[in-house]
Parts: structure tokens; C-alpha cells; sequence
């Protein structure tokens, strides 16, 4: 027992030994780690000393330690930033749906400013800038090198005032420039109407007021239709939609889902994940559902998009949607500033990352670009209608009571009335179109 008990102490003593002879070179590897981390903060501050004292002009030591957080930020991705006091109340203004500006959702690309979408009824939309423009100027000063925030700062501005930036468009041989006046821009976050018998839902962005805008929107609807039995089905129009809150990308989500996961984000740490399931309730009580989605289609627009999508709920009908597939979370900083820093990524109900691949529709539906002459010189060479109702002497058709002469001619009306559309909108008549062929086939089993 004695020789046991010996042995056993040996053993213990010879794998402490063992544990020691490796834990040592992990631990001096951990010390050589945060001296050279110490170091590396030490050269940061004697470089800023010898900036404040030995630079050609005075600096404002504040403003360039600013630059040296957002440097550190932005280095990360193109989505983590530090805001400054004034930029977090911007932001915090901007989620409740009221800011001043030019109206469009912007990132940043090989130095320059990428607009993801301009937001709807805007000066941006209204100036025709168009998602995926890249803004190389303001009023004659080129962004380039400039961090996102010093180029969204410089096109900042007085509302009512003028600003004249650069834009390189795909498909445009040279750089063209474009005026646009400075607005309080006042965003509706969804706006709801009525299509040939489908309701449209334009969804806009996702703040504070986009979950209860669609429910009281879509109720509007119904009521206006005498039910939701004579409606055929909904469009739910995301086009340009830059994003935004996930918890109302989450909302609205739920409002077409009675159950199942919604979406998952996954962090740094594997523990960490969370996962978001829809709650028993459709809003539409199983209405057919088209998405309407394009390369302006970003962040939470997508997280909607690929949810209803992996679900079977809709049918997802545009072009390839921007591909931003990671989560930014606001981090309050003294001194009232704050920090955007990118957390974690999400991933539709199926498990796939939409991070730089995008929401691919089901459907690969363009939309034309017409040039402001096409409406006229479609009317021309349009040739002009020849029917036997218009023959001299063609017999009248005595078969038909009043009511269905009034509905034939209700019919054509809503057919000249699709035609108009699809010169306005090609993809949102082609989604109405699905809608109305499924409502045509009936229920199906």
C-alpha cells in the first residue's frame, strides 16, 4: 500500500512537472503578447506628442484622437465607425423617422461613397440618384481618402441649401454631376395602397414606425376592399430598402409567419448566438405573398427577404439584393459619443449567410431603365388599335346583359390600367401578375 501510495504521489508530482514544463512556454508567450501590445501603445503616444508639438500648425489634440479611434474602427469593415455626439443624435433622430440630409443610405467602396439606396421621396430620389451610384465629389472636393463619416459630414448641410455632387453610374462612360437641394426628410416608413386587387406594401426602412405602419396600413387595405376575401394577395415592396432596426426586421418578419425561426445571429463567441422564432398569427391570414427586392435591398430588408423565402411563405421576385449579412451594435461612449461596432452575423432560417452573396430571387426580374423620351416614342410607334367594332356597318353584340357589358368593359379597363403600370413599374406589375394568375387558379390543395 505504502509503495502505492508512493507511486501515486510521483505520478502526480511528474505530471505537475509536465503541466508546469508546458504551461511556462504559453505563459511567456502571453507576456511577450502584452508587452508588445504595451509597446505598441507606447509608440501611438509618442507619436502624438511629437504631432502636438513639432507639426507644422497647431492641431486640435480632441480631433486627432477622433481620427485615431475612427481610423482603428474603420480599418475593421466598412460598417464600424465612432460617432461623434453630434452623429450619435443624428443616428438617434434618424431611427425615429425624422433627420435632415439628402435621403440616401450610403457606404463605402475603394475610397468612395457607394449609395446603397436613396430613400424614397427624398431630394436624392427626386435628383435621380440611383443605388449603386458611386459619389466621387461634393461640391468639387473628391472623397477619396476622406473617412464615410468626414464624407457623409460634407454633404451635410442647411436645409434649402444647394449641393452639387459627383456621381460615376455603371453604364454611364463619363462622371456626371447632380444638384441637389437640402431637405428635412420625413420618412414614412411603409406606404400601403391597392393594386388590382393586390396590396402593395412599400417598405421603405425599418425604425420605430415600420411594424405599426404595416399592420395599420394593411387593415386600411382590407377594410377599403370590403374584406380580405377580395384581395388576390400582397406585395411586399423592399426595393432600395437600406435596413435597418433588426428588432423591426424581426416584426415584420412574424406579422406573415405563424411559426418557425426568423432569423440567427452568431458572434465572436459560439455561446453567444441568438435565435428569433415567429409567433402563432399572419396578418394577412395566408394571403400569397410576393417580395419585391433589388441590389438596394440591405441588411434588414434582406433578413425579411430571406425569412419569407426560406419559409415557402413568398415568392421573391426582383434582382440580387446588397449582401450585408452582419450586425452592428451601438455602443453608448462618454462624452455622449458612440460606437458602431460590427458584433456578429446573421443567417436566414436555412443556416446561410447572406454576407457579400445577397438574397438571390426567385425570380430574376429587371427593371428597365427608360430614358425620358421612351413613353413618347412608345405612343408613336405604337400602331393604333383595329377592331371589328370599328368596321363601318359591324354588327352590335345583343347577347350580353348591362351587367356584363359593364364588367367587359370594367376588365379592359384594368387591363389598360396593368399596361400603364408596366411602363411605370415593370417589376411590381410583373409581381402582381404572379398574384393575380394564383388567385385565377383558385385554392390549391
Amino acid at each position: 500500500m505504502k509503495k502505492f501510495l508512493m507511486a501515486a504521489a510521483a505520478g502526480t508530482l511528474a505530471g505537475v512537472v509536465v503541466t508546469t514544463q508546458v504551461a511556462a512556454p504559453l505563459l511567456a508567450q502571453e507576456a511577450t503578447k502584452n508587452t508588445s501590445v504595451y509597446e505598441q501603445l507606447d509608440l501611438f503616444g509618442d507619436i502624438f506628442e511629437r504631432i502636438r508639438s513639432q507639426y507644422v500648425e497647431e492641431v486640435n489634440e480632441a480631433d486627432l484622437i477622433e481620427a485615431a479611434i475612427n481610423g482603428m474602427l474603420t480599418s475593421l469593415d466598412p460598417h464600424s465607425s465612432y460617432m461623434s455626439p453630434e452623429a450619435a443624435d443624428d443616428m438617434r433622430v434618424q431611427t425615429r423617422g425624422e433627420f435632415g440630409g439628402l435621403g440616401i443610405e450610403v457606404t463605402q467602396e475603394e475610397g468612395f461613397v457607394k449609395v446603397v439606396s436613396p430613400i424614397d421621396d427624398t431630394p436624392a430620389d427626386g435628383a435621380g440618384i440611383e443605388a449603386g451610384d458611386f459619389i466621387t465629389h461634393v461640391d468639387g472636393e473628391s472623397v477619396l481618402g476622406l473617412t464615410l463619416n468626414e464624407a457623409v459630414d460634407l454633404m451635410r448641410g442647411p436645409v434649402g441649401s444647394e449641393i452639387i455632387i459627383t456621381v460615376v453610374r455603371e453604364g454611364e462612360a463619363e462622371p456626371f454631376d447632380v444638384s441637389i437641394i437640402r431637405d428635412t426628410i420625413k420618412l414614412t416608413a411603409v406606404r400601403a395602397r391597392t393594386e388590382r386587387d393586390t396590396v402593395v406594401l412599400r417598405v421603405t426602412t425599418f425604425n420605430d414606425q415600420t411594424f405599426d405602419n404595416l399592420e395599420s396600413g394593411l387593415a386600411e387595405q382590407f377594410e377599403a376592399a370590403g374584406g380580405a376575401e377580395n384581395i388576390d394577395g400582397i406585395v411586399l415592396d423592399l426595393r432600395n430598402n437600406p435596413g435597418g432596426l433588426l428588432t423591426q426586421a424581426i416584426k415584420v418578419s412574424d406579422a406573415f409567419l405563424e411559426k418557425g425561426e426568423i432569423v440567427s445571429t452568431r458572434g465572436r463567441d459560439p455561446e453567444g448566438g441568438e435565435r428569433f422564432n415567429a409567433t402563432a398569427g399572419d396578418l394577412t391570414n395566408g394571403k400569397p405573398i410576393v417580395v419585391l427586392i433589388n441590389g438596394g435591398s440591405a441588411s434588414a430588408s434582406e433578413i425579411v427577404a430571406g425569412a419569407l423565402q426560406d419559409h415557402r411563405r413568398a415568392i421573391v421576385v426582383g434582382t440580387n439584393s446588397f449582401g450585408k449579412g452582419s450586425v452592428q451594435t451601438v455602443m453608448p461612449l462618454r462624452g455622449d459619443g458612440a460606437m458602431r461596432l460590427t458584433t456578429s452575423r446573421y443567417y436566414t432560417p436555412s443556416g446561410r449567410s447572406i454576407q457579400a452573396l445577397g438574397v438571390s430571387p426567385d425570380i430574376v426580374v429587371e427593371q428597365p431603365r427608360q430614358s425620358p423620351n421612351t413613353a413618347e416614342e412608345e405612343q408613336t410607334t405604337r400602331p393604333s388599335g383595329r377592331f371589328e367594332s370599328d368596321l363601318r356597318g359591324s354588327l352590335n353584340n345583343d347577347s350580353l346583359s348591362e351587367d356584363e357589358t359593364r364588367q367587359i368593359e370594367e376588365e379592359r379597363d384594368r387591363a389598360e390600367a396593368s399596361a400603364k403600370l408596366r411602363e411605370e413599374d415593370y417589376q411590381l406589375a410583373y409581381a402582381i401578375d404572379i398574384l393575380t394568375g394564383m388567385s385565377a387558379l383558385g385554392p390549391q390543395d
